[in-house]
Formats: C-alpha cells, structure tokens, sequence
C-alpha cells in the first residue's frame, strides 16, 4: 500500500509516470525502507495507464462487496437479529465488567492520603 501511496503523490504531484527513483525518493523522505521488488511490481502494473481511470474502476469493484452488519442482518429470516441482539447484550456485559475491574484498580490499594 505504501508503494501505490507514493505512486499516487508522484502523479499527484504532476508526474505523469513515475519510475522507481521517484517512488523511492518519496519513501524514503519519509523513512520507509523500500524493496526494489515491489516498487517495479507496482510501476509495471500502473505504468501507462491514466490514474483517474484506475482509480474509478476499483471503486466501481468496492460498490459490490458487501460491508458491515446490515448484510447478516438482512441474509437471516429472523435468525440473525436475535444473534445481533445477543451478541450487543455480551458486549454490553464485558463493557460493564471492564469498567467495573478498572474502576476497583485505580488506587491499586494505595490512599491519596496514606
């Protein structure tokens, strides 16, 4: 990901088509070690394409992948909202149980006083 970011800035930046010394001079501006192998694995797959383009087809793939709850919610038929509602009332019971543990931890037995 590191690789496609600077990839990105350099175009970002005006350069049309970066090659590995611009992505590494990126990089390494801001202390990221890079590996050869990736920089021209990224370079051969984005070089001569228009970034705009690329970027607007992954995004049109993301528009079909399903995310968050709502999908398990709506795949049951019944079955899913009570395993949601369980599964809140457990978290629910943790978060009580954290804050109940931290709150007999604070002094760690010693008086502000003492």
């Amino acid at each position: 990901m590191r690789y496609i970011g600077a990839y990105l800035l350099a175009v970002l930046g005006g350069n049309e088509s970066p090659n590995s010394k611009d992505l590494k001079k990126i990089l390494d501006s801001v202390g990221i070690e890079t590996e050869e192998k990736n920089i021209s694995k990224v370079i051969s797959e984005l070089n001569g394409k228009n970034i705009e383009e690329v970027i607007a087809q992954g995004n049109g793939k993301l528009a079909c992948v399903p995310a968050g709850g709502a999908v398990a919610v709506s795949a049951g038929t019944g079955s899913a909202a009570p395993a949601a509602g369980a599964a809140s009332a457990a978290a629910e019971e943790k978060t009580v149980e954290k804050e109940e543990s931290e709150e007999s931890d604070d002094d760690m037995g010693f008086g502000l006083f003492d």
